[in-house]
């Protein structure tokens, strides 16, 4: 049970804007065989995608600090441009690295749906943790 907790916090803070990654610890846990790689990809999908979800909820809060027209310019522009092009399809991408944090803080701060955005991070998360599943049985 401690190997969940652990799991789920890692991928927890991993998603917000804080640097870690929770992919070398559930490497070292699937290697482990203790805990099943099922539960592990579960806890870690819930955790990724709710530290995601604390990064998008961030970002509609900054809304009230930064205004559009700040938004729009320099190093926020590219970010910007892809959630208006793709909509909620971009954050299908929240689980790359650096970059889905971005992306899901200018989705919340876009007012995207958060239903939609919600689902769309949670399948991008799942999907990559168990590729790192394929990868370490088949590697």
């Amino acid at each position: 049970m401690a190997e969940l907790w652990l799991m789920f916090s890692a991928a927890f803070l991993a998603a917000t804007l804080l640097p870690g990654g929770s992919e070398i610890l559930l490497i070292a846990m699937l290697n482990e065989h203790q805990v099943s790689w099922e539960a592990l990809v579960a806890v870690a999908t819930i955790g990724n995608t709710l530290g995601a979800i604390t990064s998008y909820y961030l970002g509609y809060l900054g809304r009230f600090a930064i205004t559009p027209e700040e938004m729009s310019k320099g190093k926020y522009k590219y970010g910007i441009n892809l959630i208006q092009g793709y909509g909620y399809w971009a954050l299908l991408l929240a689980w790359v690295p650096i970059i889905g944090d971005i992306l899901c803080l200018f989705a919340g701060w876009m007012r995207v749906a958060f239903f939609q955005a919600a689902i769309m991070i949670f399948i991008g998360k799942l999907v990559r943790y168990f590729a790192i599943v394929i990868l370490v049985w088949y590697w």
